[in-house]
């Protein structure tokens, strides 16, 4: 397992230079991209900008692993549910040409008004879609855990028992609803066939969500991938936080279960 930073809080403020710097310095070796963030990564770069952020990695030890997008497969309305796609798309592109290997997309919600079957049905027919679309260009859709219902892993299982292109991928979001009864082995065994290259946490010594035993399950599959720090607290010093969470990611891979 390798650690990284998703620039959610902690890295939205720095032009990409910093966050590559930061990065390096506080022994992380990845960034997932987030999307209208101060690095500026946007599907409105020109090619030669696009070819200067992915040599800009290159030339450094920082892995971009990937864009976090905001797009949204769950909306009833089918021009937004259209529009959502086409944008999902024109980004992948975009992952290409900065070296990337996978784009994050996300489920919001299972709206109230419309049968959750019906959108289920919905969400994975367009991540198949996507992720046709997505392996003509090398890219991975990581799905990532996430929004109101369907952040809980029966739901996740649902979208995912009709999902049929095997570059999607779900992101395992380290969600309080993980820990729902029967408990989170059983709910990482639902999804565990569909966990991909990417794992996103928040502070790894704060809060009660048990993160040892997430890695133990992790290294159960022989997960290699990334864990993306997706921080979202205030530390007066944000390298001395990072600092300390590469050391904590330390401590609990080197406590795995042999």
């Amino acid at each position: 397992m390798k650690f990284g930073l998703v620039t959610y809080q902690w890295g939205k403020d720095w032009d990409l230079p910093t966050l590559i710097a930061n990065c390096e310095a506080t022994g992380l070796s990845a960034v997932e991209l987030r999307t209208e963030h101060a690095h500026g990564v946007e599907t409105t770069l020109t090619a030669a900008q696009r070819a200067d952020v992915k040599k800009m990695f290159e030339d450094s030890p920082i892995t971009c692993v990937g864009y976090g997008s905001n797009f949204e497969y769950h909306s009833p309305d089918p021009e937004r549910l259209k529009w959502n796609i086409e944008q999902s798309k024109e980004y992948v592109k975009l992952c290409k040409d900065i070296g990337a290997t996978g784009l994050k997309v996300k489920p919001n919600t299972l709206p109230q008004d419309v049968p959750a079957e019906k959108t289920i049905a919905q969400i994975a027919a367009s991540l198949n879609e996507v992720g046709k679309f997505a392996k003509d260009y090398g890219q991975l859709i990581r799905v990532e855990a996430h929004g109101r219902y369907t952040q809980e892993l029966p739901n996740m299982k649902a979208i995912f028992d009709q999902v049929t292109e095997d570059n999607v991928k779900i992101c395992w979001n380290s969600n309080n609803v993980d820990l729902n009864p029967p408990g989170l082995e059983h709910n990482f065994n639902l999804v565990k066939q569909w966990i991909g290259d990417t794992i996103h946490v928040r502070e790894l010594n704060a809060g009660d969500y048990p993160y040892q035993e997430l890695f133990n399950l992790l290294a159960g599959i022989n997960f290699s991938g990334w864990v993306l720090l997706e921080a979202s607290s205030t530390p007066d010093d944000r390298i001395v936080a990072l600092k300390e969470q590469a050391a904590v990611f330390s401590t609990l891979v080197s406590n795995l279960e042999k």
